[in-house]
């Protein structure tokens, strides 16, 4: 069963000049949130087909290319890339929890709802600036390559992983090309921890919803760090076998990051709180209908 926030109503008013209040959250509440998400999950488990498909076949069309054009080193960048797009790519997955959260109807079609949202210009404009991120990660981590062993690809995995692991090269590689993408991380996690949830929620600019995003992880350094660790974790596990994994770590990872947003943002003054389902008590089987049971009001039995 979805649970409620106090307050979380979407709603049309615009935050003041200041920006929504941040709250202060501990580590706890980071299990919290992924346990939130793994419920959504759970509870709405197609969407994961239609809206999280895409990632698996993305990830095979790509290996297969690299594999194809002897470009290997490039499989890794591509992979860890993920982490860049994956808060816009998870949109859908916001708006079912957003409907979970209001007791209403939530199936894989509604997460197309998000497309009349509003805001959706605004988060299409954050998401091509991830998209570039994206792609410039992407050279970067080339650049990074041509400069450990130059031009000449390697011809297979074997060659590669020998090159990477037993030579000077190979070490400068994994630490200039871990810092960099550490770097690429940060930069969007602090521009996205909650952007889209916030644009989808309270009709946020793009602008306003990076600053906020920035306020919150310096609010929050240490916990948000913590996130973003999980966060690079999950998708690498979700990369094993052959990327199929994402189909379950990207959407656990979209509903989660609507309750982390839960979390981290003071819900609107002006939002009601959404009433809870009228209870409707059991039914005992002494309770059915008679005429289920016509024997029941015989006298003479």
């Amino acid at each position: 069963m979805a649970t409620l926030y106090q307050g979380n109503v979407p709603t049309m008013a615009q935050s003041d000049a200041a920006g929504p209040t941040i709250r202060t959250i501990q580590l706890s509440e980071l299990h919290d949130a992924l346990r939130r998400g793994w419920e959504d999950f759970k509870a709405v488990p197609s969407h994961a087909i239609i809206l999280c498909v895409i990632y698996p076949v993305l990830g095979l069309v790509l290996a297969r290319a690299v594999m194809g054009y002897s470009v290997l080193p490039l499989l890794f960048p591509l992979a860890a890339g993920f982490a860049l797009i994956g808060p816009f790519a998870a949109l859908g997955l916001y708006e079912l929890s957003s409907r979970r959260e209001r007791h209403e109807e939530a199936s894989a079609w509604d997460a197309m709802e998000v497309l009349r949202s509003p805001s959706f210009g605004a988060m299409l404009g954050l998401g091509t600036l991830l998209l570039a991120l994206f792609v410039t990660w992407v050279a970067t981590a080339q650049a990074i390559y041509v400069a450990a062993f130059g031009y000449e690809g390697a011809t297979g995995i074997s060659d590669f992983l020998t090159r990477v692991l037993t030579t000077p090269q190979g070490w400068w590689l994994i630490v200039v090309g871990c810092g960099a993408g550490f770097l690429f991380a940060l930069a969007a996690l602090c521009l996205s921890a909650v952007s889209f949830p916030l644009m989808l929620d309270r009709h946020a600019g793009a602008f306003d919803a990076m600053v906020t995003s920035l306020r919150v992880v310096a609010r929050n350094p240490v916990p948000m760090a913590a996130w973003g660790l999980i966060v690079a974790v999950l998708l690498a596990l979700g990369t094993i076998p052959a990327f199929l994994g994402l189909a379950i770590v990207i959407p656990l990872l979209g509903h989660a990051t609507w309750h982390l947003y839960r979390k981290v943002i003071v819900a609107d003054p002006g939002a009601q709180p959404v009433p809870p389902p009228p209870h409707r008590p059991r039914k005992p089987a002494a309770d059915f209908p008679a005429n289920l049971f016509p024997w029941r009001n015989r006298t003479d039995v």
